[in-house]
């Protein structure tokens, strides 16, 4: 039985591995090196040497014999010693004994067993898988020197203005999510005194004619969303005062009748009613106390967001 391949293994996992009455194999570690001289780097590797005196049986190559065949250990016992025998036997007529991927055996003119170990056999389990290779230094390279980057003002200008812009939207964004969520909700941002409908076309006559609008507002109270008509006429006795719900304000009769379609076909009788300064309001319904009025304009809102509470004097 060749027992060679059971040292091997034992090799791989122990520091010595004696074979009885014959030696013991030692694995030495040496850490990685490199040559400088050839450039070759080399991995870590645990070298084998022998030693004639460890000769005593500790039972670890016997076992792992006994086990891998299945057999008792006098029988390993046995093996070992049987190859032990041929192996003094070859060496003493001369021959040269190779113990594969280990190293090779051979009687010097003394007659002591000399070992040469495989310089290519390593045992050492971290290094599996590593060889060693060859890699030349880089020329007129020098660890002092410094790659240093051009410094790109151009870049650094963009980016600090897209800072600021950044900045400033993060502030301005929010405000006006604010006050159009302020618009819908609430009357804080609309005027006191609606003068638009829906309409397309009267949205358009507002537009170009604003200032026209906005002077005969003046006339009209603008400290609540209720407007009074300031006549010029000589004082009267006002006996009683109405309220009318303004549903639409038109420069052009035409489409102050548009209007008035509009309103019959949903269930109000409107009314149109021509104002100081030449436009034609459109009067969707008349109450006779604010509060009601308050309450239908509110009711309206939804159908005409512009409408708005004139109140009239009733001689």
């Amino acid at each position: 039985m060749d027992i060679t391949i059971y040292i091997r293994e034992l090799l791989f996992g122990h520091d010595c591995v004696i074979v009885p009455e014959f030696g013991g194999f030692i694995g030495n570690y040496t850490v990685a090196r490199i040559d400088k001289s050839t450039n070759d780097f080399f991995p870590p590797v645990k070298q084998i040497s022998f030693n004639k005196n460890l000769n005593t049986n500790d039972g670890l190559l016997i076992g792992k014999i006994a086990e891998a065949n299945s057999i008792d250990f006098s029988e390993a016992k046995a093996v070992v010693a049987k190859y032990v025998t041929e192996l003094h036997r070859k060496l003493n007529n001369g021959e040269t004994v190779v113990f594969e991927h280990i190293g090779a055996f051979v009687n010097n003119q003394e007659g002591n067993v000399q070992f040469e170990p495989d310089g290519k056999a390593n045992y050492c389990l971290n290094s599996f898988g590593l060889e060693p290779f060859q890699c030349f230094p880089l020329e007129d390279y020098s660890v002092r020197k410094r790659i240093i980057k051009p410094i790109d003002k151009d870049a650094i200008n963009r980016n600090e203005h897209l800072r600021k812009i950044m900045w400033r939207a993060a502030v301005v964004v929010p405000l006006l999510t604010l006050m159009v969520v302020a618009s819908l909700k609430t009357d804080l941002l609309k005027s006191n005194i609606e003068t638009s409908t829906l309409n397309p076309l009267a949205a358009a006559e507002f537009e170009l004619n604003k200032e026209a609008i906005e002077k005969s507002a003046i006339a009209e109270s603008v400290a609540t969303p209720i407007v009074e008509i300031i006549s010029s006429a000589p004082e009267i006795s006002i006996q009683n005062v109405q309220y009318q719900i303004i549903t639409g304000s038109f420069k052009l009769a035409e489409n102050a009748q548009k209007h008035v379609d509009e309103l019959i076909k949903r269930g109000y009788t409107p009314e149109v009613i021509q104002a100081p300064n030449g436009f034609f309001r459109v009067c969707a319904i008349e109450c006779s106390d604010i509060e009601t009025a308050g309450l239908k304009r509110n009711s309206i809102l939804s159908m005409f967001p512009e409408t708005w509470i004139l109140k009239k004097d009733v001689i």
